[in-house]
């Protein structure tokens, strides 16, 4: 069997677009303020575990998904998703060597400079800033990493 018949591909589009299902359902303010980044904890795994299969492009279109869904300036997302991607993309083996805390300390890392990327645009466009109870959702999202990446890895190891 080659490796292209390999890539978990539409695994990752399934994943994908349940991620961006949990990233847009509506919820209450005060649940919707600790809600992790399921769509960019999804490609980050991907972009981890299967560069070849969830690169750059599935961090760009995922984050135009998710513009699209939310309303957002677009491109804002995408920028921002496509960017993180890269880093995981291009560091994937020092990261999946690592030990699941050191990992969910390189995606919280990796989910800072999102969500400060998605700050800055807001920013200089002129939208609503938001307040510091926002930033929560790194936090959130870097502890719920062991779990999506477990969830992750069980949808997509070999059978």
């Amino acid at each position: 069997m080659n490796a292209r018949m390999r890539e978990p591909r539409g695994r990752l589009v399934l994943t994908i677009l349940l991620a961006l299902f949990l990233s847009v359902v509506p919820l209450p303010a005060w649940l919707d303020v600790v809600r992790p980044s399921f769509l960019v904890l999804t490609v980050l795994y991907w972009s981890i575990a299967a560069p070849r299969a969830g690169g750059i492009a599935v961090g760009w279109i995922a984050g135009l998904a998710l513009d699209i869904f939310q309303g957002s300036v677009l491109g804002q997302h995408a920028l921002a998703l496509s960017l993180v991607t890269y880093i995981a993309v291009r560091e994937h083996q020092k990261i999946r060597s690592k030990p699941v805390f050191q990992q969910s300390l390189i995606v919280m890392g990796e989910l800072f400079i999102y969500q400060f990327i998605v700050f800055a645009i807001d920013g200089w466009t002129g939208h609503a800033l938001y307040g510091p109870l926002h930033w929560v959702q790194i936090l959130t999202s870097a502890l719920i990493w062991p779990i999506a990446a477990a969830l992750l890895g069980r949808s997509h190891a070999p059978r």
